[in-house]
């Protein structure tokens, strides 16, 4: 019978460095499809999404993913849990969540698309800017300013939080952090997308939501699907060790938020809400 599968997985690989040839265990990780479905208090059962992910926090990363696509929110959740279902291998029952709603499956249109996603691409998110309006309001405005010192520091302090990277250097990471920078919390994941459902989810099932007066900080690239999450959790200000897309940008621009790419170094660039960054 397989084993629950863990953030890591043990391989045995040949390194080259330069004519030396060894042989050795090196950590690899984990990637694992985890099916989300949605069962109503009437009974009725549907599969909202097929994601690859790394292991760990699966119940954050399901109870994310659906508030993030407006599916249900932390007060409709009655229990989240790995399925049992007989019907299913051994193998795929820690690959499968059920979230339990307090009503009805909503009638979601959205399922025609049936939100199949990958840890590369995360085809999570609403088709356009007008979908967004429909179901969000601009953030309003706050008394949140950050320092440039504040900004650079984060990279690092995101950095630090990531103990599954230190061992594989495969995954992504969100991290949550107030405006001086003090860490709050941070999610690992192959699938950019995944880490920060997981982290919405922990705010989520914490009551911790909205999170107004926190920093986004993601390790990878800002894109329109992490603008979507972030705006659905009521975060200010997003900050990216990469590019920003430019749907990313109107997301920031129209909705109120902070939005800073190239976070490298003792440098970045500010792409929206440059009102937050206290410069000279």
């Amino acid at each position: 019978m397989k084993t629950r599968p863990g953030p890591t997985t043990r391989a045995r690989i040949r390194e080259l460095n330069g004519s030396a040839v060894r042989e050795r265990r090196d950590d690899l990780a984990t990637e694992e499809p985890l099916e989300i479905r949605v069962t109503g208090a009437g009974g009725e059962q549907r599969t909202v999404a097929i994601t690859m992910r790394t292991p760990g926090h699966d119940f954050e990363l399901a109870a994310g993913f659906l508030h993030g696509e407006g599916l249900a929110g932390p007060g409709d959740i009655a229990s989240i849990a790995y399925c049992t279902d007989e019907d299913l291998p051994p193998e795929a029952r820690y690959n499968t969540v059920t979230v339990r709603l307090r009503g009805a499956v909503p009638d979601l249109p959205a399922l025609e698309r049936h939100f199949v996603t990958s840890s590369a691409c995360g085809v999570c998110g609403s088709a356009g800017l007008d979908a967004l309006h429909d179901r969000c309001r601009p953030l309003p405005g706050d008394e949140l300013r950050l320092t440039p010192g504040v900004l650079y520091a984060l990279p690092d302090a995101l950095r630090r939080g990531q103990g599954v990277f230190g061992k594989t250097g495969g995954l992504h990471a969100a991290g949550l952090f107030t405006a001086a920078g003090e860490p709050v919390a941070v999610r690992e994941d192959v699938g950019r997308h995944n880490a920060v459902d997981k982290l919405t989810g922990w705010a989520a099932l914490g009551g911790r939501l909205p999170l107004a007066g926190h920093v986004l900080v993601v390790s990878g690239r800002a894109s329109y699907e992490i603008m979507q999450k972030a705006l659905a959790a009521g975060v200010p200000v997003v900050c990216a060790v990469s590019a920003p897309s430019s749907l990313a940008v109107d997301v920031a621009r129209e909705f109120g938020i902070t939005l800073v790419g190239f976070l490298r170094g003792e440098r970045c660039n500010v792409y929206a809400g440059g009102e937050r960054i206290l410069v000279e």
